[in-house]
């Protein structure tokens, strides 16, 4: 298989995975302060939206369907 075939299928394992979680966080930032016996965290989390997932299947069927026809 191509590797354009590859890099469409991972894009749509990818997209039905963050569909099927209906989206996911993550933690952009994290910073920590200690001042004596007080510890002092913050998170910056963000957030992909599960419209993520479709354009990931949407974008890995364009690029199967590209590496077929250049084979």
């Amino acid at each position: 298989m191509k590797p354009l075939g590859i890099v469409g299928i991972i894009l749509i394992v990818a997209g039905v995975v963050v569909l099927a979680m209906g989206g996911f966080s993550f933690v952009k930032d994290r910073s920590e302060v200690s001042v004596g016996p007080i510890n002092l965290a913050a998170e910056e989390r963000g957030f992909v939206p599960p419209v993520v997932g479709i354009g990931a299947i949407v974008v890995g069927l364009v690029l199967v369907v590209a590496g077929r026809r250049r084979a």
